[in-house]
């Protein structure tokens, strides 16, 4: 089922003629390696997220949050690791996007905690008497009936696992909109030279957005599959590698390959404990980290033939 998220992907003829054509000098360039993670605490401040029986989202995704940053700084010093928050603050998701932006970011990681609404239960209770009237004026007649009774509860919902999100296929065009703003982010020096005076709208330009943004999306499909097999690795539930069809704005409005991370359902009680405890916590920023070291050697290392899914 994982592989499912490279059906759009393996939109080869459209790719391939989108490759075919290489207006000369304009070429997608490559800024090798990884420089710079910005990892999104998912929610904040007046907006808890989903609520577990005694937790909220906001307080378990910053917990997660600042253990990645560690882990990811212990295990790559050399990478710039931003935060979009360190506290319980609000911030729009378009400011989020910003702040990613701004700090030229080469992969944002958004970490989620997932909620599924509680199974809803009845059963009959017993019967009671009901009274009712048919007729009108002095054909009015009364009547009795018995009515079954019911009594209502609801479980909480027993889903659990983790998935891993990249922005769907019908939000490219605000993914490439990102890129056309932000084209500093991924263009080097030369080449910006020598395309900052064509028209934005020009064949040159948009065939070199479309390109970056298929790129990214390639790089984040293969991303999220990486981050679901690590978390299957430590003997976790995984849900699925999948792309968002609900809008996250963050993952379409960043200019970089983009992942958004449910790291467990806080609605299931055993998942809200292993969610709030140190023990899980740790586990899944390892689980994040390690998919990202892998994620890394593949860029660092194009020509090896290596699946970043398997390395």
């Amino acid at each position: 089922m994982l592989k499912k998220i490279f059906l759009v992907v393996t939109l080869g003829s459209c790719f391939s003629i989108l490759t075919s054509y290489k207006p000369d000098p304009v070429h997608v360039s490559q800024k090798p390696g990884l420089k710079t993670i910005v990892i999104d605490a998912g929610h904040g401040g007046k907006d808890g997220g989903a609520k577990g029986s005694y937790s909220w989202e906001k307080d378990v995704t910053l917990a997660i949050a600042l253990k990645l940053q560690q882990t990811l700084q212990d295990a790559m010093p050399d990478v710039n690791i931003v935060m979009t928050r360190t506290t319980d603050v609000f911030d729009a998701p378009p400011i989020k996007a910003n702040k990613a932006n701004a700090a030229g970011g080469d992969l944002f990681i958004s970490i989620h905690c997932d909620s599924g609404d509680p199974i809803r239960h009845s059963e009959q209770t017993g019967t009671r008497t009901q009274t009712y009237y048919t007729g009108k004026g002095k054909s009015r007649k009364k009547h009795t009936r018995k009515v079954p009774t019911y009594r209502y509860w609801t479980t909480p919902n027993p889903a659990k696992g983790a998935s891993t999100y990249i922005w769907a296929v019908h939000k490219n065009d605000d993914k490439e909109l990102a890129m056309r703003e932000n084209s500093s982010l991924y263009i080097d020096s030369t080449l910006l030279t020598q395309v900052q005076d064509f028209d934005p709208d020009s064949p040159e330009k948009r065939i070199l957005y479309t390109l970056k943004t298929q790129q990214y999306f390639q790089r984040s499909a293969s991303l999220a599959l990486t981050v679901e097999e690590e978390f299957a690795n430590i003997g976790r539930s995984v849900r699925d590698a999948l792309q968002r069809q609900v809008g996250i704005w963050v993952l379409q409005a960043t200019a970089m390959p983009s992942i958004l991370v449910e790291t467990g359902y806080i609605s299931n009680p055993e998942e809200e404990e292993y969610l709030n405890s140190e023990k899980g916590q740790q586990e899944t920023a390892e689980v994040i980290t390690k998919a990202v070291a892998r994620y890394r050697y593949s860029l660092e290392h194009p020509n090896t033939g290596v699946d970043a899914t398997k390395q």
